[in-house]
């Protein structure tokens, strides 16, 4: 919860949502437990906030933000999900993805690019769409009985929260459907096309709306009743919100946030502008109705957080996330070391799902503090390569990096980057800048009006600034010895292989 005039944060929850694993290269969440630990952050932090003694019906707006591309099918008579989400960074789909490159004169993965913006890739949700309907006999039975629902996960949040199956609203916004490769990124509408092409129904696809309007209201769930009748009037995919959050309003202005992965978005304004260096190009917000639609360039890493959270759940290197800064800094090199967290494949620049993890230039020498610090590295190296593509799209180089996400609170990771970087990076006092920007949307919708998103009315954001430590030459050579490791990891996994050694 945020102060409107000011957008100090007041009050927050926050619970981390289980991910399970039922195969290899599969990544799925409950629909139901995402919706309950919504619940919970609502509750708590209204709790939270009686506590201050601030009243709860001062809350005059809700937003929503969210993982993009997972998607959820569930079923509109009963409100309940059919199938557990598939997560953005699942790799199931990898021959749906193949089978569909079959379908496109010369198997060329750009083809939708001018429309979409997007490659195609197991990433986006329309081929987790095709998976679900190809291979969960729940979810084509109920496209066929017309009760089937589509959504990423804003649009499950939406529909449940304003009533479910007693009349939720149904919709999405522009920047989640940019993410479906069903939506052309011009007109802003599904397209007939694309739908044709993936072989998916447009009656389960969401209404698109912009990022900030009254979508609907809030149907009451707490035991206090205390936010029914509140509009739900701001929806943005979570990078585009951190974009609104860290106020990168103007063309040129970039921010990349450190979380599960790592995402860096660059604003190009009113145009959209297409990579050729193996970025996105993705809709970064619409903030109205009748107000223009702002575009982004975008380069995405699978693995950043999430190579923590494995050093401390399959090594047990780590008994908690904070410590791999300490052990980093412990070592404060990584010996020669060079790890790649390429476990869903490579994103940005590559877009190679044959790649797979690998840590190499090990010696006797290297103990678990070595590796824990090429952990950070590989985060930091990621985003240096997407930098690098995006000054080559952009022309004009940035000048130092806006950061943000949880791993932003590990000084070492932030110092390591601004080195690797060789220019400043400029973290908010104030982390939860995803959250600050689906409220500053949610705020300023047309109905609502308490949130001003005029340049002059924005308040300074406090910041601490890193700047690079070593010299320029130093951080080359461990550049490129890292790019070499990533040559490494390439071509591993091929489709023909059985898996784990039996034959499917």
């Amino acid at each position: 919860v945020f102060n409107a005039k000011t957008a100090e944060l007041l009050s927050h929850h926050q619970v981390e949502i289980q991910q399970k694993f039922p195969k290899e290269g599969w990544v799925e969440q409950d629909p139901m437990e995402i919706l309950k630990s919504v619940h919970e952050c609502v509750e708590k932090t209204c709790e939270k906030l009686q506590q201050l003694n601030i009243d709860i019906t001062n809350i005059k707006a809700i937003g929503v933000s969210n993982q993009r591309e997972t998607t959820v099918v569930w079923d509109k008579t009963t409100g309940e999900p059919l199938y557990n989400a598939i997560v953005w960074l699942d790799l199931r789909t990898q021959s749906t993805v193949e089978r569909l490159l079959k379908k496109i004169p010369g198997k060329n993965k750009t083809f939708f690019k001018l429309r979409t913006g997007l490659p195609l890739s197991t990433y986006f949700s329309a081929v987790k769409l095709r998976w679900l309907l190809d291979n969960v006999e729940e979810i084509k039975q109920a496209v066929d009985d017309r009760r089937a629902m589509f959504g990423t996960v804003d649009s499950w949040l939406i529909w449940s929260l304003t009533g479910g199956k007693h009349g939720g609203v149904h919709c999405t916004d522009v920047t989640n459907a940019s993410r479906t490769m069903l939506f052309n990124i011009h007109s802003l509408e599904w397209d007939p096309e694309l739908c044709q092409f993936f072989d998916i129904p447009v009656e389960i696809l969401p209404k698109v709306r912009s990022s900030s309007e009254i979508y609907g209201l809030m149907v009451c769930f707490l035991k206090s009743g205390a936010l029914t009748g509140v509009p739900i009037s701001g929806c943005l995919g979570d990078q585009s919100a951190a974009l609104v959050g860290q106020m990168c309003f103007q063309d040129g202005q970039a921010k990349n946030t450190y979380g599960t992965g790592c995402f860096l978005l660059c604003n190009t304004g009113q145009k959209s502008v297409f990579s050729e260096h193996g970025l996105l190009t993705t809709i970064a917000y619409k903030l109205g109705r009748d107000k223009p639609v702002c575009y982004a360039l975008e380069g995405s890493v699978a693995i950043a957080g999430a190579v923590v959270r494995w050093l401390r759940d399959n090594l047990g290197i780590l008994k908690n996330s904070q410590e791999v800064e300490k052990l980093a800094a412990e070592a404060g090199t990584s010996y020669g070391c060079y790890f790649v967290p390429a476990f869903s494949g490579l994103y940005a620049p590559y877009w190679e799902p044959s790649a797979r993890g690998i840590i190499c230039g090990l010696t006797q020498f290297t103990n678990k503090k070595h590796i824990a610090f090429a952990a950070l590295e590989a985060v930091c190296f990621q985003t240096r390569e997407i930098l690098d593509a995006m000054n080559k799209d952009c022309g004009i180089p940035l000048n130092q990096l806006q950061v943000d996400g949880g791993m932003t609170n590990n000084k070492v990771l932030m110092q390591l980057q601004s080195d690797i970087l060789c220019i400043p990076v400029v973290k908010p006092s104030m982390p939860e800048t995803t959250a600050l920007g689906a409220a500053m949307a949610a705020g300023a919708a047309e109905g609502v009006g308490i949130w001003s998103l005029n340049p002059g009315d924005l308040t300074a954001v406090t910041c601490e600034r890193f700047e690079p430590q070593i010299n320029p030459e130093e951080s080359e050579f461990r550049y490129a010895r890292w790019k070499k490791a990533v040559m490494k990891s390439m071509d591993w996994e091929t489709s023909e292989a059985p898996s784990n050694g039996k034959s499917e």
